[in-house]
C-alpha cells in the first residue's frame, strides 16, 4: 500500500493528510468482532424493547460498522467521519454515514440522542481528545455506552522494542514517514495510551469504566500471531485495547 511518505508530496496538515486515499482507515476485522460482541453483550442486558442508536464516530471506510451490524440486529448503526473520503466508501458497506466532526460546530446530533458510541482507533489520532470525549458525552444518554479502542503504548512487544533502545509500534515521529521503528505505513498516531492510562483518562472525562479487554493486532508478523492472541488474556501487555465505559 503506498503511503504519503511514498507519494513525493507530503500533506499540508492533518486533513490533507486523512483525506488521502492512500492512508489506512480501516484496523483489523478481529477487533471489530471482539468490540462488537462487547456492544452487544451491553445493550442485551437488561433486554430492550426498542431500537438503538449506535453511532461509529470515526467510521473510516465503514469496516467496523458492517463488522457490528450483524450482531445488533434491530438496532440502527450510523457512520461518522469528516473525511469525504472515507464516508464514499463507508456508504458502499453501511445504510447511514454522515459527515461530522467532534471538534469546532461538534457533532450534528443533539444531546442525549444516541445510546451507544464505537470509537474505534480514533483517540490517538487527536490534537485535543479531551474536547471529543466532551462531545461524546454530550450526545450520549445517561447510561449510555461508550466502546472505545486503541493501540496498546504498552503492548508486550513495545516494552521489549523500549528496552532495546527502538520505537514503540504504534508510535510514530512524522508524518512523512517511519523512523526508528518497525513497520511501513504511516497512519497519524498522536497520541498513546497503556491501560492504566486510559482508564484514568475516560474515567475523568465523565464515564465509569466497565469493562477492559485485549484483541490482536492484525500487523503483527505471522510467526508471532498465536503470542499476541495469547496476550489478549492480560489487556495490559494486548496489542489492542477495548474499553467499555457507561456515561454517568
Amino acid at each position: 500500500m503506498t503511503t504519503p511518505a511514498t507519494t513525493g508530496a507530503p500533506p499540508r496538515d492533518l486533513r490533507d493528510f486523512y483525506e488521502n486515499p492512500a492512508v489506512p482507515v480501516a484496523s483489523g476485522t478481529p477487533r471489530s468482532l471482539r468490540q462488537a460482541r462487547m456492544l452487544a453483550r451491553a445493550l442485551n442486558r437488561p433486554a430492550t424493547a426498542s431500537p438503538q442508536t449506535i453511532l461509529d464516530i470515526g467510521c473510516g471506510d465503514g469496516t467496523a460498522a458492517a463488522t457490528a451490524a450483524p450482531l445488533l440486529p434491530g438496532h440502527r448503526v450510523i457512520g461518522v467521519d469528516w473525511s469525504q473520503d472515507a464516508l464514499r466508501r463507508a456508504r458502499t458497506r453501511i445504510p447511514y454515514a454522515v459527515r461530522g466532526e467532534l471538534t469546532g460546530g461538534g457533532l450534528p446530533f443533539a444531546s442525549e440522542s444516541a445510546d451507544a458510541v464505537l470509537f474505534s482507533e480514533v483517540v490517538e489520532h487527536l490534537v485535543d481528545p479531551d474536547a471529543a470525549l466532551d462531545e461524546i458525552r454530550r450526545i450520549l444518554r445517561p447510561g449510555g455506552h461508550l466502546m472505545l479502542s486503541t493501540p496498546n503504548l504498552a503492548a508486550w512487544y513495545n516494552r521489549g522494542l523500549l528496552l532495546a533502545g527502538v520505537q514503540p509500534v504504534f508510535s510514530e515521529v512524522s508524518l512523512r514517514g517511519i523512523h526508528g521503528r518497525p513497520g511501513k505505513e504511516v497512519v497519524g498516531h498522536l497520541r498513546l495510551y497503556t491501560a492504566r492510562a486510559l482508564k484514568e483518562f475516560v474515567a475523568a472525562s465523565g464515564f465509569t469504566v466497565e469493562r477492559l479487554e485485549g484483541a490482536p493486532f492484525h500487523g503483527v508478523p505471522r510467526p508471532l500471531r498465536p503470542l499476541d492472541r495469547l496476550a489478549c488474556a492480560r489487556p495490559q501487555l494486548a496489542s489492542i485495547l477495548l474499553l467499555h465505559a457507561r456515561r454517568t
